[in-house]
């Protein structure tokens, strides 16, 4: 189900949040306004929000603001804040192709997130904490696919983007389609199911 967290207190990183007002583009102004009437981030007197980018700031307030938007604005907006986590968020090292990137998604996701105060995920001992569902990774044998399903809280059009945008940056062809056959948490369902070929 879209927009709802699965537990109590997870934050996100300020380098995420700014995802959105990078997704309005031109319209930074009304992207800023989203997250203000979300408690995320403070006014400046140009109107923008600002925020600390590698600050902190509750999920539940992140995912409030992506349920406006997404109501108000529609699909598209939320897609192009997705396509434009990847250009902020912080990414682990060792992705060189679509496979990499796509697995790395689940632990850049979790590497954004805390829980009671500490990363999603360590990086030195490789250990994801759960919370926050996860983008998931099947290659297809044989064939230039693979298949994610995504189990996250997120709205589906916004995980869309960001697939989008980690599988293109690799693979300047590639293409992301929604599962319309499985499950839709749209429609109520718990994860979502996207083919990428290229």
């Amino acid at each position: 189900m879209q927009f709802v967290p699965f537990e109590d207190g997870i934050e996100v990183k300020g380098q995420t949040v700014k995802a959105v007002v990078d997704g309005f583009n031109t319209f930074v102004v009304l992207g800023s306004a989203y997250l203000l009437d979300e408690g995320i981030g403070t006014p400046a007197r140009n109107g923008l929000v600002n925020l600390e980018l590698e600050g902190w700031y509750p999920q539940k307030s992140w995912l409030l603001c992506l349920q406006q938007i997404g109501k108000q604005l529609g699909d598209g907006l939320l897609m192009q804040s997705g396509m434009a986590v990847p250009r902020n968020v912080a990414l682990p090292e060792g992705i060189h192709d679509i496979h990499s990137a796509i697995k790395a998604v689940d632990v850049s996701y979790h590497l954004n997130h805390r829980k009671n105060g500490r990363p999603m995920f360590d990086l030195e001992t490789g250990r994801m904490q759960e919370g926050i569902g996860h983008y998931g990774y099947e290659p297809v044998p044989g064939q230039r696919k693979i298949i994610c399903l995504c189990e996250t809280p997120h709205p589906c059009a916004f995980d869309h983007g960001v697939l989008t945008a980690m599988a293109q940056r690799y693979e300047v062809h590639a293409r992301v389609v929604h599962d319309e056959k499985q499950p839709c948490r749209k429609r109520r369902g718990d994860r979502c199911t996207y083919v990428i070929t290229w």
